[in-house]
């Protein structure tokens, strides 16, 4: 008899709790008992509505970049300066090979970043990208990440190809339509994803 009792009273203080817990505008209280619903705030047909929809770059026609062509404009990432020494490759001669165009390096600030703090073992490379026919380019961010540096600036100018030889970075960059992507490979300078209008050669 005492535990029906316990039960019960377990039973009586859940119901309670569940009647707390009930809305007092709940479709299932009874329409007399029912608090009338609460009113939205009316939205002002003046306010900006935002959309998080990517925008397409004007340059592309379907996934065929219109900007691109000579001279081109080459983001050098820090490992593709470093696989150049190793391979004994001239930056600048070996990418007009490779595209058979002028073509203009660019060095970020984050990339020089990346350079200084690698220390005295890269001096050679730090020295090769002051030369004054490699481009500077200003960083506005914060921190010296590279990787999202040349991604950011890759996705909104659409007018670069980027030289590295980095893994995660060329996977991040394919994602990107119409960037082609530089890249050493046995001891030359080769190109994927550039349009066969340009003549350069297929990888």
């Amino acid at each position: 008899m005492g535990k029906s009792k316990k039960t019960r009273k377990i039973a009586v203080k859940r119901f309670a709790k569940m009647k707390t817990m009930i809305s007092p505008s709940d479709p299932r209280i009874k329409e007399s008992l029912r608090a009338p619903p609460r009113k939205k705030k009316p939205e002002d047909p003046q306010k900006l509505k935002v959309r998080e929809v990517p925008q397409a770059s004007s340059a592309l026609f379907f996934q065929y970049n219109t900007q691109l062509g000579p001279p081109y404009h080459i983001l050098v990432d820090t490992n593709f300066i470093n696989f150049s020494i190793k391979n004994k490759l001239d930056i600048m001669q070996n990418m007009m090979d490779c595209l058979y165009a002028k073509c203009i390096p660019y060095i970020t600030d984050c990339v020089l970043g990346e350079l200084e703090k690698l220390g005295q073992k890269y001096k050679v490379a730090l020295r090769i990208i002051k030369d004054p026919r490699f481009e500077r380019i200003h960083c506005m961010h914060k921190g010296t990440y590279a990787d999202d540096c040349l991604v950011q600036r890759v996705t909104q100018h659409k007018c670069y190809i980027v030289a590295t030889n980095d893994r995660d970075l060329k996977r991040r960059i394919r994602k990107i339509p119409g960037v082609p992507i530089m890249y050493v490979s046995q001891h030359r300078y080769t190109i994927e994803r550039m349009p066969d209008a340009y003549g350069a050669p297929k990888t």
